[in-house]
Order: structure tokens, then sequence, then C-alpha cells
């Protein structure tokens, strides 16, 4: 028997198939979404996201491996099964290579289809939230989304968290990579170690070398005890880098041999230390902008970024505006002691449409603004207003408002084209490639667009 509200994508250009596997699924307890082409089906996923996609290999426009190519660039944990009637076994092995989870030819026999779904259902529960590990969510504790796009990332993070690889999170300032970073700590074995943060930006350059890596009583004037490093205490657990892109060039260079030996030496020590760490690393600058200045050593950002994460900002995930706003209220609510419970259906509209340049940390700020301001148990839009009000009359950093502007304007021109990429390309004055690579960078999918 399949659990409620099991969600599957069908996706065929031929309307006697799409009814025919629809009547199957819907016969075992699936929920079915059936579309008639590629395009449909990625704009059905810019909305909602199911557990599974089934689709025909060879459909007119986006056949099944371009929507696959699709899908997993934007979902990579979600599976995907391959129905054609032109299908052969190099076809197959081809296709489950790129991975593809199965790859059934038509006529089907109805059992195996079943057979495929559910074995790939229970692949996508594991990796979501239907395993005892992550069934009341520990391991994502503070981390309030329900946006596809954050789905995505979680998931990632998830799977990530297994292995001991080192993972670089990108993201603008306020998005929350370090909620990620000790998500995926504890998601993983080494949850009983320390968790270790370190904001590089913060410490100033002439004791960094020191709070990263010890030191011995006597290195230099003022060390008068011996000092264990951050990475030292980091031991058995996971560090965490903020801001790596501010790291001195001469610092990189010890920690990248720290990463290749697993070993530290503090600063006036002739002994080196053992020490066993997963490093997650995190940035809002363009790391590829530094390396080209020289500012930051190639080798040292292949060791770490070994798995990429890249959290959107929150204009870019619209659908976890209320959630948070509602989780910061009872947060904020409870620790300033008011009976305050709600927003007025006016001030979420003004949370939903604002433009939060300054991400999660703003919303965050002005959530608590409004606490502290209200009178009475709702907060009325005209708060939420002046607290916008307060933060747009603000500078910005320079970064900050061109990924706004360039957001904001990627927007407008679709809305304008109605998500016709070939057009929006043309009032951009940029090559089709190009413009494809700024929706990529900042998540927004054409389809949202169509009428």
């Amino acid at each position: 028997m399949t659990q409620p509200r099991t969600r599957i994508l069908l996706v065929d250009d031929d309307r006697d198939i799409l009814k025919l596997v629809s009547m199957r699924l819907n016969a075992s307890g699936y929920e079915v979404q059936a579309v008639e082409s590629g395009n449909a089906a990625l704009a059905a996923l810019a909305t909602s996201r199911p557990q599974l996609v089934i689709t025909d290999l060879k459909m007119d426009g986006m056949d099944g491996m371009a929507l696959f190519e699709a899908i997993h660039d934007r979902a990579p944990t979600l599976p995907v099964i391959i129905l054609t009637a032109h299908g052969t076994i190099p076809d197959a092995v081809a296709a489950t290579k790129r991975g593809v989870f199965g790859f059934l030819p038509k006529p089907f026999d109805n059992q195996a289809l079943l057979q495929q779904v559910a074995q790939a259902l229970k692949l996508s529960a594991g990796i979501h939230a239907s395993d005892p590990a992550s069934a009341d969510d520990e391991w994502r504790t503070g981390i309030v989304a329900a946006s596809a796009v954050m789905d995505d990332v979680l998931s990632r993070a998830r799977l990530v968290a297994q292995s001991d690889a080192s993972v670089f999170i990108f993201g603008a300032s306020g998005t929350g990579k370090e909620l990620v970073a000790r998500a995926i700590h504890r998601a993983s074995e080494r949850a009983d170690g320390p968790f270790v943060a370190v904001n590089c930006a913060a410490i100033p350059e002439a004791l960094m070398e020191s709070e990263l890596f010890g030191h011995k009583k006597g290195a230099f004037t003022g060390a008068v005890y011996e000092h264990k490093g951050l990475l030292q205490s980091a031991d058995g657990g996971t560090l965490f880098l903020d801001e790596i892109g501010d790291m001195p060039l001469p610092l990189q260079a010890k920690l990248l041999r720290v990463l290749q030996e697993h070993q530290v030496r503090p600063v006036g020590s002739t002994q080196t230390v053992d020490v066993s760490m997963r490093v997650v690393s995190a940035t809002h600058r363009s790391l590829e902008q530094r390396i080209a200045d020289r500012q930051f050593r190639e080798d040292l950002y292949y060791r770490l970024n070994v798995v990429a994460l890249t959290i959107p900002e929150l204009a870019q995930r619209p659908e976890d505006i209320v959630p948070l706003a509602l989780h910061f209220l009872k947060q904020v609510a409870g620790r300033y002691r008011k009976e305050v419970n709600s927003f007025a259906p006016e001030a979420l509209e003004q949370l939903v449409a604002a433009p939060w340049p300054g991400n999660v940390r703003q919303l965050q700020n002005v959530v608590e603004q409004t606490v502290a301001l209200a009178t009475n148990g709702i907060i009325p839009a005209s708060l939420v207003q002046s607290a916008l009000n307060d933060r747009s009359s603000s500078l910005t950093s320079l970064d900050e408002a061109k990924r706004a502007f360039e957001c904001d304007y990627l927007v407008r021109i679709l809305k304008i084209t109605q998500g016709n990429v070939a057009q929006a390309a043309k009032l951009a004055q940029r090559n089709r490639t190009e413009f494809y690579k700024l929706l990529e960078r900042h998540r927004l999918e054409p389809g949202m667009f169509k009428p």
C-alpha cells in the first residue's frame, strides 16, 4: 500500500499512453500529474516537486534524455524512469550510466512498471524525510524551507553528509550558509564531534595564524601560554571556514598542507599534531575572480570544493518567505514575552513582494522590529512597511546591489517576453548561452513566466 500524497510526474506526448499509465498508477494509490511535453514538465517542477518522474524517450521538441538532463541539473536526487518503444540494451546502459533510475521498453509489463516505481520511490524516500534518521528533521534544525530549490539543496547536503568529502557552500550574505554547514555536521558520522566555526573575515590577519594553527609558549612576544588552535579544536568533527575568500595567501598555503597531510604544526613548534576533520567552506565572493587576481590559490580551491552547494537568495525562493517569517515571529515573541502570534494578510503580502537584498538575515531583522513595536497580537501592514523602508534606506554592498538589480532585471524581462528565452536574450543584448547562465545563477526558470 503506497503512502498518501506520493506524487508522480508523468510526461508523454501520446495522450493514450498518458491516460493508460495514469490509470495504472492511480489504481495503485499514486497521485499523478500528467503533462504532454518536456517544457510543460519543467514548468510543473518549478511549482511543485514530485517524488518521481516517468517520461517517454521519443517526444517532439525536448526528448526524454534532454528532459532528464534538465531535471538532473535542477534536482540531482530526483529519480527518473524512461519509457520507450524504441529502446535497446545499449540505450538502457547509456541512460543508467548517466543517472537515469530505470529504463522500460513499451509495451511494458504492468508489474515491472510498478516494481520500478516502488524501488525509485524507496530511493527518493531514503534521500528525503521518510527514513527514521530524518523523520524528525533534527539534522536540519533551524532551517525552515518549503521551496523546491531549497529541498534540492538539503537533499544534496544530506547525501554528502554520509561521506567525508569537503564541501563548499556558495551564497550571498544572509542566506544561511552556516546553518547548512551545521546540518551537514549533524547528519554525518562526525555528529558527536565538535563543530568549529571560523569567520576568516572577522579575525585580524596578524592573529589569524595563531588562532587557526595554535602556538607554543614563547613563540612570539605576548605568547605567555600555549594555545590550542581552532584546527586542533575541530579534531574528530567539522571545521567550518566562513568567508574563506578573505584568508591571506600565506595562510592558504599552510591550510593546504594541513588538508594534504592531516597534520598541524603550531606556531613556534617543531612537532606536528595529527588531526582528522571534515572541512566545510563558504563564501559570498567570486573565488574564480580571486584566483584570476592571484588572491586565492587554485590548488586550495579544488581541495576544498569537492562538492559544491549553492544556496539561492531569498527573492529566488518566495515560497520560503511566509514560513520563515512565522518561524521568526514565534521565536522573537517568545524571547520578548509578547502575545504576538500572526501577521495581517496585507502584511504577509508585503513580505512576499519585498526584494530582500539582505536575504534571510534581513527578514529576521524586519520580523524582530515589527514584534518589538507591535501593540496587539496581529502585526499590521504599516509596521512591516515601516521596517522595510528602514532597511531600504540604508546602503547595501555593491555586490549585493548588483545581484539584486540583475535578478530583478531578469524577472522583468522574462515577464515581458512571457518566458521566451530567445526574445529575452535579444532584449538584454546577450547571446542565449550567456543568458541561460544568468538564469541559472539566479535559479530562474523560463517556464514560470509562460502564460
